[in-house]
Protein backbone atom coordinates (compact mmCIF):
# COMPACT_ATOMS: atom_id res chain seq x y z
CA UNK A 1 0.00 0.00 0.00
CA UNK A 2 1.34 3.64 -1.03
CA UNK A 3 0.60 6.68 0.14
CA UNK A 4 -0.37 7.92 -3.50
CA UNK A 5 -3.14 5.24 -4.00
CA UNK A 6 -6.72 5.41 -3.60
CA UNK A 7 -6.90 2.60 -0.79
CA UNK A 8 -4.67 4.13 1.39
CA UNK A 9 -6.20 7.54 0.79
CA UNK A 10 -9.73 6.98 0.88
CA UNK A 11 -10.13 3.61 3.42
CA UNK A 12 -6.85 2.92 5.18
CA UNK A 13 -5.81 6.58 6.61
CA UNK A 14 -9.62 7.23 7.48
CA UNK A 15 -10.37 4.53 9.80
CA UNK A 16 -6.77 4.12 11.20
CA UNK A 17 -6.68 7.59 12.30
CA UNK A 18 -10.61 8.02 13.28
CA UNK A 19 -10.11 4.84 15.44
CA UNK A 20 -6.61 6.42 17.01
CA UNK A 21 -8.67 9.94 17.55
CA UNK A 22 -11.63 8.42 19.08
CA UNK A 23 -9.54 5.98 21.47
CA UNK A 24 -7.23 8.92 22.53
CA UNK A 25 -9.77 11.15 22.96
CA UNK A 26 -11.41 9.16 25.72
CA UNK A 27 -8.29 8.48 27.41
CA UNK A 28 -7.48 5.21 26.08
CA UNK A 29 -3.99 6.32 25.42
CA UNK A 30 -1.90 2.82 25.30
CA UNK A 31 -5.10 0.74 23.45
CA UNK A 32 -4.87 3.99 20.54
CA UNK A 33 -1.40 2.98 20.54
CA UNK A 34 -1.87 -0.63 19.88
CA UNK A 35 -4.52 -0.27 17.12
CA UNK A 36 -1.83 1.83 15.38
CA UNK A 37 0.67 -0.87 15.62
CA UNK A 38 -2.33 -3.54 14.75
CA UNK A 39 -2.83 -0.84 11.87
CA UNK A 40 0.85 -0.21 10.75
CA UNK A 41 1.18 -3.90 10.88
CA UNK A 42 -2.09 -4.16 8.76
CA UNK A 43 0.04 -1.79 6.10
CA UNK A 44 3.07 -3.65 5.82
CA UNK A 45 1.44 -6.64 4.87
CA UNK A 46 -0.93 -5.44 2.24
CA UNK A 47 1.59 -5.58 -0.58
CA UNK A 48 2.95 -9.25 0.28
CA UNK A 49 0.82 -10.75 3.66
CA UNK A 50 3.78 -13.49 3.94
CA UNK A 51 6.41 -9.90 4.85
CA UNK A 52 4.35 -9.79 8.05
CA UNK A 53 6.41 -12.97 9.50
CA UNK A 54 9.54 -11.04 8.43
CA UNK A 55 8.74 -7.64 10.40
CA UNK A 56 7.21 -9.41 13.31
CA UNK A 57 10.37 -11.99 13.85
CA UNK A 58 12.66 -8.95 13.48
CA UNK A 59 10.92 -7.12 16.31
CA UNK A 60 10.54 -9.98 18.29
CA UNK A 61 14.67 -10.27 17.94
CA UNK A 62 15.77 -7.49 18.59
CA UNK A 63 13.71 -5.99 21.45
CA UNK A 64 14.45 -9.38 22.94
CA UNK A 65 18.09 -9.19 22.64
CA UNK A 66 18.27 -5.39 23.51
CA UNK A 67 17.26 -6.92 26.57
CA UNK A 68 19.90 -9.40 26.54
CA UNK A 69 22.44 -6.97 25.96
CA UNK A 70 21.50 -4.76 29.21
CA UNK A 71 21.54 -7.06 31.43
CA UNK A 72 24.39 -9.28 30.38
CA UNK A 73 27.91 -8.72 31.75
CA UNK A 74 29.10 -9.79 27.84
CA UNK A 75 26.87 -7.13 26.51
CA UNK A 76 29.56 -7.01 23.59
CA UNK A 77 29.45 -10.30 22.38
CA UNK A 78 25.78 -9.87 22.26
CA UNK A 79 25.96 -6.57 20.50
CA UNK A 80 27.88 -8.30 17.63
CA UNK A 81 26.03 -11.49 17.35
CA UNK A 82 22.79 -9.05 17.12
CA UNK A 83 24.31 -6.78 14.49
CA UNK A 84 25.35 -10.00 12.89
CA UNK A 85 21.92 -11.23 12.44
CA UNK A 86 20.03 -8.15 11.23
CA UNK A 87 23.17 -7.75 8.40
CA UNK A 88 23.09 -11.37 7.62
CA UNK A 89 18.79 -11.11 7.48
CA UNK A 90 19.21 -7.80 4.88
CA UNK A 91 21.91 -9.41 2.89
CA UNK A 92 19.87 -12.27 2.20
CA UNK A 93 17.20 -10.72 1.23
CA UNK A 94 18.76 -7.70 -0.49
CA UNK A 95 22.43 -8.91 -1.32
CA UNK A 96 22.18 -12.86 -2.20
CA UNK A 97 20.77 -12.88 -5.57
CA UNK A 98 23.55 -10.42 -6.72
CA UNK A 99 26.34 -11.60 -5.01
CA UNK A 100 25.85 -15.34 -6.57
CA UNK A 101 25.11 -13.68 -9.86
CA UNK A 102 28.43 -11.94 -9.52
CA UNK A 103 30.25 -14.91 -8.10
CA UNK A 104 29.15 -17.22 -11.06
CA UNK A 105 30.10 -14.66 -13.27
CA UNK A 106 33.69 -14.48 -12.24
CA UNK A 107 34.35 -18.03 -11.45
CA UNK A 108 32.38 -19.35 -14.74
CA UNK A 109 30.30 -21.90 -12.39
CA UNK A 110 26.87 -22.58 -13.97
CA UNK A 111 24.70 -21.80 -10.66
CA UNK A 112 22.30 -19.20 -9.96
CA UNK A 113 19.21 -18.70 -7.38
CA UNK A 114 15.45 -17.54 -8.14
CA UNK A 115 15.53 -13.69 -7.68
CA UNK A 116 14.09 -12.56 -4.29
CA UNK A 117 11.74 -10.56 -3.90
CA UNK A 118 12.97 -7.72 -1.37
CA UNK A 119 10.14 -7.15 1.03
CA UNK A 120 9.55 -3.03 1.48
CA UNK A 121 11.43 -1.51 3.79
CA UNK A 122 13.67 -3.67 5.06
CA UNK A 123 16.44 -1.81 4.99
CA UNK A 124 15.04 1.25 6.87
CA UNK A 125 13.26 -0.87 9.81
CA UNK A 126 16.81 -3.15 9.92
CA UNK A 127 19.16 0.36 10.48
CA UNK A 128 16.55 1.34 13.03
CA UNK A 129 16.63 -1.25 14.89
CA UNK A 130 20.42 -1.89 15.08
CA UNK A 131 21.19 1.64 16.23
CA UNK A 132 18.93 0.81 18.78
CA UNK A 133 21.21 -1.99 19.79
CA UNK A 134 24.29 -0.48 19.52
CA UNK A 135 22.92 2.71 21.40
CA UNK A 136 21.86 -0.38 24.10
CA UNK A 137 25.06 -1.35 24.41
CA UNK A 138 26.59 2.06 25.01
CA UNK A 139 23.71 2.88 27.90
CA UNK A 140 21.67 5.49 26.02
CA UNK A 141 18.42 3.61 26.06
CA UNK A 142 16.00 3.18 28.51
CA UNK A 143 13.17 0.13 29.69
CA UNK A 144 10.87 0.71 26.85
CA UNK A 145 7.76 -1.45 26.56
CA UNK A 146 7.06 -3.23 23.61
CA UNK A 147 4.40 -1.94 22.24
CA UNK A 148 6.37 1.52 21.99
CA UNK A 149 9.06 -0.28 20.62
CA UNK A 150 6.87 -2.07 18.11
CA UNK A 151 5.54 1.25 16.62
CA UNK A 152 8.45 2.81 16.90
CA UNK A 153 10.02 0.84 14.13
CA UNK A 154 7.26 -0.15 12.14
CA UNK A 155 4.53 3.11 12.31
CA UNK A 156 3.20 3.23 9.23
CA UNK A 157 4.39 6.99 7.84
CA UNK A 158 8.06 6.07 8.23
CA UNK A 159 7.77 2.85 7.44
CA UNK A 160 8.14 1.90 3.46
CA UNK A 161 11.10 5.13 2.80
CA UNK A 162 12.17 6.36 5.75
CA UNK A 163 12.79 8.67 7.78
CA UNK A 164 14.97 6.38 9.71
CA UNK A 165 14.20 7.12 12.78
CA UNK A 166 15.92 7.43 16.33
CA UNK A 167 14.44 5.89 19.30
CA UNK A 168 14.93 8.50 21.36
CA UNK A 169 13.22 11.18 18.78
CA UNK A 170 10.10 8.78 18.55
CA UNK A 171 9.68 6.44 21.61
CA UNK A 172 9.17 9.38 23.99
CA UNK A 173 6.57 11.12 22.11
CA UNK A 174 4.51 7.94 21.87
CA UNK A 175 4.37 8.07 25.52
CA UNK A 176 3.70 11.23 26.08
CA UNK A 177 0.14 11.48 23.61
CA UNK A 178 -1.90 12.06 26.54
CA UNK A 179 -0.02 15.91 27.37
CA UNK A 180 -0.74 16.70 23.59
CA UNK A 181 -4.14 19.23 23.54
CA UNK A 182 -3.27 20.68 20.34
CA UNK A 183 -5.06 17.89 18.09
CA UNK A 184 -7.00 20.40 15.58
CA UNK A 185 -3.53 22.08 15.04
CA UNK A 186 -1.77 18.71 14.03
CA UNK A 187 -4.79 17.57 12.23
CA UNK A 188 -5.12 20.65 10.15
CA UNK A 189 -1.41 21.32 9.35
CA UNK A 190 -0.74 17.47 9.00
CA UNK A 191 -3.45 17.30 6.00
CA UNK A 192 -2.18 20.38 4.89
CA UNK A 193 1.20 18.91 4.34
CA UNK A 194 0.36 15.83 2.96
CA UNK A 195 -1.55 17.67 0.14
CA UNK A 196 1.53 19.23 -0.83
CA UNK A 197 3.73 16.06 -0.84
CA UNK A 198 0.92 14.23 -2.87
CA UNK A 199 0.41 17.54 -5.23
CA UNK A 200 4.71 16.88 -5.56
CA UNK A 201 4.55 13.28 -6.10
CA UNK A 202 1.78 13.13 -8.48
CA UNK A 203 1.41 16.00 -10.23
CA UNK A 204 6.09 17.11 -10.64
CA UNK A 205 7.44 14.06 -10.26
CA UNK A 206 4.80 12.12 -12.36
CA UNK A 207 5.28 14.41 -14.91
CA UNK A 208 8.99 14.63 -14.67
CA UNK A 209 9.72 10.84 -15.40
CA UNK A 210 7.66 10.99 -19.36
CA UNK A 211 10.91 12.95 -20.16
CA UNK A 212 13.51 11.12 -17.85
CA UNK A 213 12.05 7.42 -18.52
CA UNK A 214 12.29 7.64 -22.78
CA UNK A 215 16.33 8.84 -22.13
CA UNK A 216 17.54 6.39 -19.87
CA UNK A 217 15.44 3.69 -22.17
CA UNK A 218 17.45 5.01 -25.15
CA UNK A 219 20.47 4.87 -23.36
CA UNK A 220 20.41 1.16 -21.92
CA UNK A 221 18.70 -0.22 -25.30
CA UNK A 222 21.32 1.29 -27.58
CA UNK A 223 18.65 1.40 -30.07
CA UNK A 224 19.98 5.24 -30.83
CA UNK A 225 22.44 8.09 -30.51
CA UNK A 226 21.81 10.39 -27.59
CA UNK A 227 22.59 13.65 -28.25
CA UNK A 228 24.38 16.32 -25.98
CA UNK A 229 21.06 18.68 -25.04
CA UNK A 230 19.05 15.54 -24.67
CA UNK A 231 21.25 13.32 -22.73
CA UNK A 232 21.39 16.73 -19.92
CA UNK A 233 18.09 17.35 -20.42
CA UNK A 234 16.99 13.87 -19.54
CA UNK A 235 19.53 13.83 -16.72
CA UNK A 236 18.00 16.99 -15.55
CA UNK A 237 14.67 15.89 -15.82
CA UNK A 238 15.18 12.62 -13.48
CA UNK A 239 17.59 14.93 -11.06
CA UNK A 240 14.18 16.68 -10.48
CA UNK A 241 11.71 14.02 -10.56
CA UNK A 242 14.35 11.95 -7.94
CA UNK A 243 13.73 15.59 -6.00
CA UNK A 244 10.06 16.18 -5.91
CA UNK A 245 9.35 12.63 -5.85
CA UNK A 246 11.56 12.06 -2.83
CA UNK A 247 10.52 15.72 -1.28
CA UNK A 248 6.84 14.78 -1.64
CA UNK A 249 7.34 11.43 0.62
CA UNK A 250 9.12 13.59 2.82
CA UNK A 251 6.40 15.61 3.26
CA UNK A 252 3.83 13.23 3.34
CA UNK A 253 5.20 11.23 5.76
CA UNK A 254 5.70 14.26 8.24
CA UNK A 255 2.17 15.08 7.24
CA UNK A 256 0.75 11.97 8.53
CA UNK A 257 2.88 11.81 11.54
CA UNK A 258 1.35 15.00 12.67
CA UNK A 259 -1.85 14.21 12.00
CA UNK A 260 -1.23 11.43 14.63
CA UNK A 261 0.06 13.82 17.07
CA UNK A 262 4.10 12.72 16.08
CA UNK A 263 6.84 14.72 14.92
CA UNK A 264 9.14 12.84 12.27
CA UNK A 265 12.55 14.04 11.46
CA UNK A 266 13.41 16.05 9.24
CA UNK A 267 14.86 13.67 5.96
CA UNK A 268 14.99 16.49 2.90
CA UNK A 269 15.45 20.28 2.93
CA UNK A 270 15.94 21.72 -0.40
CA UNK A 271 19.42 19.82 -1.06
CA UNK A 272 19.79 21.25 -4.47
CA UNK A 273 20.40 24.82 -2.63
CA UNK A 274 23.26 23.46 -1.81
CA UNK A 275 27.00 25.67 -2.48
CA UNK A 276 28.93 21.95 -1.87
CA UNK A 277 28.65 18.15 -1.74
CA UNK A 278 29.59 18.39 2.45
CA UNK A 279 26.07 20.56 2.53
CA UNK A 280 24.40 18.24 0.19
CA UNK A 281 24.65 15.29 2.27
CA UNK A 282 23.35 17.42 5.06
CA UNK A 283 20.23 17.89 3.06
CA UNK A 284 19.43 14.94 1.38
CA UNK A 285 18.08 11.93 3.01
CA UNK A 286 18.87 13.53 6.34
CA UNK A 287 18.74 10.25 8.61
CA UNK A 288 20.62 8.01 6.67
CA UNK A 289 23.28 10.70 6.53
CA UNK A 290 22.81 11.01 10.16
CA UNK A 291 22.93 7.12 10.56
CA UNK A 292 26.29 6.51 8.53
CA UNK A 293 27.97 9.26 10.34
CA UNK A 294 27.31 7.96 13.80
CA UNK A 295 27.48 3.81 13.02
CA UNK A 296 30.10 3.83 10.23
CA UNK A 297 31.67 6.48 9.59
CA UNK A 298 32.81 7.40 13.58
CA UNK A 299 32.96 4.22 14.45
CA UNK A 300 35.58 3.25 11.74
CA UNK A 301 37.59 6.80 12.87
CA UNK A 302 35.91 9.44 11.48
CA UNK A 303 38.51 12.91 11.62
CA UNK A 304 40.45 11.61 14.30
CA UNK A 305 43.03 9.45 12.48
CA UNK A 306 44.88 12.34 9.95
CA UNK A 307 43.61 13.25 6.60
CA UNK A 308 44.65 10.25 5.02
CA UNK A 309 41.97 8.05 6.97
CA UNK A 310 39.51 10.56 7.21
CA UNK A 311 39.28 10.30 3.29
CA UNK A 312 39.34 6.25 3.82
CA UNK A 313 36.58 6.56 5.87
CA UNK A 314 34.58 8.51 3.80
CA UNK A 315 34.52 6.90 0.92
CA UNK A 316 34.01 3.55 2.91
CA UNK A 317 30.98 5.03 4.21
CA UNK A 318 29.63 6.24 0.92
CA UNK A 319 30.43 2.89 -1.17
CA UNK A 320 28.44 1.33 2.02
CA UNK A 321 25.78 3.81 1.38
CA UNK A 322 25.56 3.55 -2.36
CA UNK A 323 25.03 -0.41 -2.07
CA UNK A 324 22.95 0.28 0.60
CA UNK A 325 20.32 1.92 -1.79
CA UNK A 326 20.31 -1.32 -4.28
CA UNK A 327 22.44 -4.49 -4.89
CA UNK A 328 23.86 -3.34 -8.25
CA UNK A 329 27.28 -2.16 -9.43
CA UNK A 330 25.77 1.20 -10.61
CA UNK A 331 25.18 1.62 -6.38
CA UNK A 332 28.24 1.34 -5.38
CA UNK A 333 29.76 3.62 -8.26
CA UNK A 334 27.04 6.16 -7.51
CA UNK A 335 28.42 6.00 -3.85
CA UNK A 336 32.21 6.03 -4.13
CA UNK A 337 31.81 8.53 -7.24
CA UNK A 338 30.17 10.55 -3.88
CA UNK A 339 32.69 9.23 -1.81
CA UNK A 340 35.43 11.12 -4.30
CA UNK A 341 33.39 14.28 -4.12
CA UNK A 342 33.59 14.69 -0.30
CA UNK A 343 37.18 14.04 -0.54
CA UNK A 344 37.94 16.89 -2.86
CA UNK A 345 35.62 19.00 -1.21
CA UNK A 346 37.55 18.28 2.36
CA UNK A 347 40.64 19.10 0.80
CA UNK A 348 39.50 22.08 -0.77
CA UNK A 349 38.40 23.49 2.38
CA UNK A 350 41.82 22.59 4.30
CA UNK A 351 43.39 24.46 1.20
CA UNK A 352 41.16 27.41 1.31
CA UNK A 353 41.72 27.92 5.12
CA UNK A 354 45.86 27.26 4.86
CA UNK A 355 46.33 30.14 2.41
CA UNK A 356 43.75 32.03 3.74
CA UNK A 357 41.26 32.57 0.65
CA UNK A 358 38.85 34.86 0.40
CA UNK A 359 36.48 34.15 -2.16
CA UNK A 360 34.31 36.91 -3.71
CA UNK A 361 30.69 36.18 -2.22
CA UNK A 362 28.33 36.16 -5.06
CA UNK A 363 30.61 34.89 -7.54
CA UNK A 364 31.98 32.42 -5.84
CA UNK A 365 28.53 31.31 -4.09
CA UNK A 366 26.81 30.65 -7.75
CA UNK A 367 30.21 29.23 -9.50
CA UNK A 368 29.88 26.38 -6.58
CA UNK A 369 26.01 26.16 -6.39
CA UNK A 370 26.49 25.57 -10.28
CA UNK A 371 29.01 23.13 -9.35
CA UNK A 372 27.66 21.04 -6.92
CA UNK A 373 24.08 20.49 -9.04
CA UNK A 374 26.10 19.58 -11.85
CA UNK A 375 28.22 17.05 -10.44
CA UNK A 376 24.63 15.60 -8.36
CA UNK A 377 23.32 15.62 -11.94
CA UNK A 378 26.24 13.70 -13.40
CA UNK A 379 25.97 11.24 -10.74
CA UNK A 380 22.54 10.38 -10.39
CA UNK A 381 22.77 9.06 -14.06
CA UNK A 382 24.75 5.69 -11.96
CA UNK A 383 21.62 5.39 -9.74
CA UNK A 384 19.53 5.61 -12.39
CA UNK A 385 20.84 3.56 -15.63
CA UNK A 386 19.74 -0.18 -15.38
CA UNK A 387 22.90 -1.37 -16.86
CA UNK A 388 26.49 -0.74 -18.01
CA UNK A 389 25.32 0.11 -21.80
CA UNK A 390 22.82 3.00 -20.36
CA UNK A 391 26.00 4.14 -18.14
CA UNK A 392 27.89 4.57 -20.84
CA UNK A 393 25.35 5.94 -23.61
CA UNK A 394 24.84 8.67 -21.31
CA UNK A 395 28.01 10.04 -20.21
CA UNK A 396 28.76 9.67 -23.89
CA UNK A 397 26.68 11.95 -24.73
CA UNK A 398 26.41 14.37 -21.87
CA UNK A 399 30.50 14.34 -21.97
CA UNK A 400 30.38 15.63 -25.82
CA UNK A 401 31.42 12.68 -27.46
CA UNK A 402 28.32 12.47 -29.99
CA UNK A 403 28.72 15.91 -30.67
CA UNK A 404 27.20 18.92 -29.38
CA UNK A 405 24.38 18.73 -31.20
CA UNK A 406 20.71 19.66 -29.89
CA UNK A 407 17.20 18.66 -30.54
CA UNK A 408 16.19 19.38 -34.04
CA UNK A 409 12.69 20.56 -32.54
CA UNK A 410 14.53 23.59 -31.24
CA UNK A 411 15.83 24.39 -34.78
CA UNK A 412 12.48 26.74 -35.82
CA UNK A 413 12.70 28.54 -32.60
CA UNK A 414 16.30 29.44 -32.14
CA UNK A 415 16.38 30.29 -35.84
CA UNK A 416 20.16 31.89 -35.33
CA UNK A 417 21.24 28.55 -34.63
CA UNK A 418 20.70 27.53 -38.47
CA UNK A 419 22.97 30.61 -39.47
CA UNK A 420 25.49 30.46 -37.80
CA UNK A 421 26.29 26.42 -37.20
CA UNK A 422 26.15 24.93 -40.78
CA UNK A 423 28.02 21.83 -40.31
CA UNK A 424 25.83 18.48 -40.62
CA UNK A 425 24.76 16.83 -38.36
CA UNK A 426 24.42 19.52 -35.53
CA UNK A 427 20.47 18.96 -34.80
CA UNK A 428 19.79 16.06 -33.27
CA UNK A 429 16.87 14.17 -33.21
CA UNK A 430 15.49 14.04 -29.58
CA UNK A 431 14.08 10.81 -27.86
CA UNK A 432 11.51 13.18 -25.83
CA UNK A 433 10.18 16.16 -26.92
CA UNK A 434 12.09 19.06 -26.68
CA UNK A 435 9.53 21.88 -25.97
CA UNK A 436 7.12 20.44 -23.66
CA UNK A 437 10.20 18.80 -21.22
CA UNK A 438 11.86 22.49 -21.41
CA UNK A 439 8.57 24.26 -20.18
CA UNK A 440 8.36 21.49 -17.41
CA UNK A 441 12.27 21.66 -16.45
CA UNK A 442 13.08 25.21 -16.08
CA UNK A 443 9.81 25.68 -13.82
CA UNK A 444 10.56 23.26 -11.84
CA UNK A 445 14.45 24.51 -11.65
CA UNK A 446 13.20 27.87 -10.59
CA UNK A 447 10.58 26.48 -7.34
CA UNK A 448 14.23 24.15 -6.50
CA UNK A 449 16.15 27.38 -6.02
CA UNK A 450 14.37 30.35 -5.18
CA UNK A 451 11.61 29.31 -3.40
CA UNK A 452 11.50 28.01 0.14
CA UNK A 453 11.02 24.46 0.69
CA UNK A 454 7.47 22.59 2.49
CA UNK A 455 8.98 22.82 6.28
CA UNK A 456 10.30 26.03 5.73
CA UNK A 457 6.36 27.25 4.52
CA UNK A 458 5.10 25.63 8.10
CA UNK A 459 8.41 27.03 10.26
CA UNK A 460 5.80 28.79 12.80
CA UNK A 461 4.31 25.24 13.09
CA UNK A 462 7.48 23.33 13.62
CA UNK A 463 6.51 21.02 11.25
CA UNK A 464 9.43 18.93 11.73
CA UNK A 465 12.05 17.27 14.29
CA UNK A 466 15.59 18.63 13.28
CA UNK A 467 14.60 21.68 11.30
CA UNK A 468 16.02 23.89 13.76
CA UNK A 469 19.35 22.55 12.57
CA UNK A 470 19.72 24.82 9.66
CA UNK A 471 20.00 28.39 9.05
CA UNK A 472 17.35 31.07 10.17
CA UNK A 473 14.59 31.41 8.16
CA UNK A 474 15.44 34.10 5.35
CA UNK A 475 13.14 37.40 5.19
CA UNK A 476 11.48 36.38 1.64
CA UNK A 477 10.55 33.03 3.76
CA UNK A 478 8.41 34.96 6.27
CA UNK A 479 6.64 36.54 3.63
CA UNK A 480 5.92 33.61 2.26
CA UNK A 481 4.75 31.07 5.59
CA UNK A 482 1.81 29.30 5.07
CA UNK A 483 -1.03 31.45 6.82
CA UNK A 484 -4.61 29.62 7.29
CA UNK A 485 -7.38 31.34 5.13
CA UNK A 486 -10.66 29.52 3.97
CA UNK A 487 -9.36 30.67 0.28
CA UNK A 488 -6.30 28.15 1.32
CA UNK A 489 -8.78 25.63 2.44
CA UNK A 490 -10.77 25.66 -0.90
CA UNK A 491 -7.72 25.55 -3.14
CA UNK A 492 -6.23 22.37 -1.40
CA UNK A 493 -9.28 21.43 -1.65
CA UNK A 494 -10.06 21.34 -4.77
CA UNK A 495 -6.18 20.16 -5.37
CA UNK A 496 -6.41 17.06 -3.29
CA UNK A 497 -10.21 16.27 -4.88
CA UNK A 498 -8.43 16.27 -8.25
CA UNK A 499 -5.22 14.01 -7.39
CA UNK A 500 -8.14 11.44 -5.40
CA UNK A 501 -10.38 10.88 -9.06
CA UNK A 502 -6.55 10.80 -10.68
CA UNK A 503 -5.94 7.89 -8.54
CA UNK A 504 -9.22 6.41 -8.72
CA UNK A 505 -9.19 6.13 -12.22
CA UNK A 506 -5.74 4.23 -12.48
CA UNK A 507 -2.95 7.14 -13.22
CA UNK A 508 -0.01 5.33 -13.09
CA UNK A 509 1.94 6.16 -9.75
CA UNK A 510 4.72 4.53 -7.71
CA UNK A 511 7.81 6.02 -5.50
CA UNK A 512 11.19 5.41 -6.64
CA UNK A 513 12.24 4.60 -2.84
CA UNK A 514 10.06 1.76 -2.85
CA UNK A 515 11.60 -1.37 -1.93
CA UNK A 516 14.60 0.55 -0.56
Amino acid sequence: MLFNSDIFILVFLPITLGLFLFLRGYGFFRLAIAVLVLASLFFYSWWDPKNIFIMISSLLFNYSWGRIITRSDRGKLFLVIGIFVNILLLSYYKYSYFLVENVADLTGLDFHIHKIILPIGISFFTFQQLAYLVDTYRGETKEYNFISYCLFVSFFPQLIAGPIVHHKEIIPQFNSIRNNRSIFEDFSIGTTIFVIGLFKKLIIADSLAKFADPTFYVAAKDIGQLSFMSAWLGAIAYSLQLYFDFSGYADMAIGLGRMFGIKLPLNFHSPYKSKNIIDFWRRWHITLSRFLRDYLYIPLGGNRKGKFKRYNNLLITMLLGGFWHGAGWTFLLWGGLHGVYLIINHAWHALVKKFSLVPISYISSFISSAITFLSVVFAWVLFRAVNKKGVINMYKAMLGLNGFSVSSSLKGHVPILGSYLKYNGFFHSSPVNWNAGMMLVIPCLLVVFFLPNTQECFARYNPALGLSDFDKISGVTEKMQFRPSILMSVLLGIIFSVMVIMLYVGVDSEFIYFQF
